[in-house]
């Protein structure tokens, strides 16, 4: 026996938790957070206390949620993922009656001092329910058509009242995520091929329906359809975000312009440039290889996440991980595909980097699960 098994095997258990703990995955999450720090620090011109410093102290805050959800059992969790949905959902009807609007959108709610975006915490609590729901359920009845109701049930419910606010870049989460667990489960792939196939009449009935009665998007909804498709259409219009991030993400070239010299930003021609459209101010200042090596923070991120699913015997502990995980995935990849012009843009922020309150601390709670999963794993 070395001398680390000894100490893990005699220490006490708040100290072996500590030492089980993925550290690796911390340093990542803290290195990424960085990243957005230095970016809020330049957009702001300099100045640190605009957004940089807030950011900070909620990172901070959610670091200490992050330890403390970690360090509890994971079976304290999974017994709770029917309770946390049923208030996420609660929260959203909240929304409905009392919500705060901004930017046109009926998506906060305001606890107090607190200013909370419910279906933030939904996505995590959806993939929370899922994973225990298939962890009770017989595994000889995961594809049987019973059973897959009820799940997707559980999904489109949260889905319906987000698209109400309405939210699509968040409802798109919502099922990115949900279907990744179940698939994870076992679900037979025929189910998503049938899905796929709906999803591809449902764009055709979205499409169709524009300009009638039951017309099913909003119409800013279509405009950013518009631009996705011909952003020349309307330059100085709907289509001035998508231009002015592809011209930030051009300027950039291979090493960019330099930390805070980047003009499209400095100059405000970049729209929501501490929030949605963060990912551009870094191309531009930092080029090519600074947005590589932040996806490449991301991508290790999933890669620690899928390991420590892969190894864990619990079944609810691994298909909630992956479940974070994919969640985690869907953030990034829906930011920078919209910021670059390959998805139409829908209002998703990048992870731990854009501004934003509860984005950040419902996602260090969610690692805090997938780190409770790795600590209390089977050994």
């Amino acid at each position: 026996m070395s001398f680390l098994e000894y100490r893990l095997k005699t220490a006490p258990t708040g100290a072996r938790k500590i030492l089980h703990l993925n550290w690796a995955l911390v340093l990542l999450l803290a290195a990424i957070a960085s990243v957005g720090f230095l970016m809020l620090y330049s957009v702001a011109g300099g100045r640190i206390e605009v957004w940089s410093e807030p950011q900070m102290k909620r990172f901070a805050a959610g670091l200490v949620v992050m330890f403390f959800i970690a360090f509890v059992p994971i079976w304290f969790w999974r017994n709770m993922a029917g309770l946390a949905y049923a208030l996420s959902l609660l929260l959203l009807l909240g929304v409905e009656f009392f919500g705060t609007v901004g930017m046109g959108a009926q998506r906060w709610i305001e606890i107090g001092p607190l200013r909370l975006q419910p279906s933030e915490l939904t996505k995590i609590t959806l993939v929370m329910l899922l994973a225990a729901y298939y962890d009770w359920l017989d595994i000889k009845k995961t594809s049987r058509p019973l059973w897959v109701l009820i799940p997707v049930a559980l999904i489109l419910l949260p889905v319906a009242l987000v698209m109400g606010q309405p939210d699509l870049g968040t409802a798109l989460l919502l099922l990115g995520g949900g279907a990744v667990v179940m698939f994870c489960a076992g679900v037979h792939w025929l189910y998503f091929a049938v899905v796929a196939g709906l999803g591809g009449g449902g764009v055709a009935a979205v499409l169709t329906s524009r300009g009638t009665e039951w017309q099913l998007l909003k119409d800013y909804q279509y405009r950013r359809i518009d631009t996705f498709l011909d952003p020349s259409q309307d330059p100085l219009g709907a289509g001035y975000h998508i231009s002015q991030a592809k011209i930030a993400l051009g300027s950039g070239g291979w090493t960019g312009r330099g930390f805070m010299q980047g003009t499209q930003s400095r100059l405000n021609f970049l729209p929501e440039k501490h929030t949605d459209f963060i990912f551009t101010t870094l191309a531009e200042e930092f080029g090519f290889i600074g947005g590589i090596s932040l996806l490449i923070l991301y991508v290790l991120v999933l890669a620690f996440c899928i390991a420590s699913a892969i190894q864990n015997k619990d079944r609810f502990a691994s298909l909630v991980t992956l479940g974070i995980a994919a969640t985690f995935f869907f953030y990034f990849a829906v930011n920078m595909l919209m910021v670059m012009g390959l998805a139409p843009v829908v209002g998703v922020p990048l992870p731990l980097v854009s501004y934003g309150g509860s984005s950040m601390l419902v996602l260090l709670a969610a690692f805090g699960i997938a780190q409770s999963a790795h600590v209390h794993r089977p050994r």
